[in-house]
């Protein structure tokens, strides 16, 4: 039992100390983020700190019919790895995506799991999420309805540009690659 105490301290511990702003700013939709790869490099340093080691896995699974990458980040003490807490987290790989080959496709959504995996795991602070269904109930809806009354490509380019909080949610996406496909008729 001490054992197990000690891996949550120092997970704790770890969790109070990281600290990983989001730096990278994508160009088209002008929002920022953190990457997978901005965690690893802030976590990494305090994993040593306080004797953790860190293990990210994926497993494709089908759900309902649709394919998702099943992403699991466990933390184990360095000196005994009889004791983990691990945390998961899904993406689906949307059917097609426009200008990514299927690996493409599977590598993005790994991604994507991967960095809410381990932000689950070490409470990463997501206050302002853009997929979080709180800040984007409103303007969600307000975007369909745009989508729906676009008549042309350029009204559809404007719904995309003035709706950069949305460009991470996989249902706007979704459906404003369904009306795009309306005017390539």
């Amino acid at each position: 039992m001490e054992e197990k105490r000690t891996l949550l301290s120092a997970l704790a511990s770890v969790q109070a100390d990281l600290k990983v702003g989001k730096g990278r700013k994508n160009l088209y939709g002008g929002f920022m983020y953190r990457s997978c790869a901005d965690i690893f490099e802030g976590v990494k340093p305090l994993l040593v700190k306080y004797g953790l080691l860190l293990t990210v896995s994926d497993a494709i699974v089908e759900i309902g019919g649709r394919i998702y990458v099943q992403a699991t980040a466990t933390v184990t003490c360095s000196g005994d790895s009889s004791q983990s807490i691990s945390c998961s987290a899904y993406a689906r790989e949307p059917s097609e995506r426009k200008g990514m080959d299927e690996s493409q496709v599977t590598g993005s959504a790994s991604s994507y799991a991967r960095k809410y995996a381990l932000g689950g795991l070490f409470l990463i602070d997501d206050s302002v999420d853009p997929d979080s269904p709180a800040a984007n109930g409103q303007e969600l809806a307000k975007a369909l309805s745009d989508v729906e009354r676009a008549t042309s490509k350029e009204q559809l380019d404007a719904c995309w540009n003035s709706h950069p909080n949305l460009h991470s949610n996989q249902n706007f996406i979704d459906i404003m690659n369904k009306k795009a496909k309306t005017f390539q008729r």
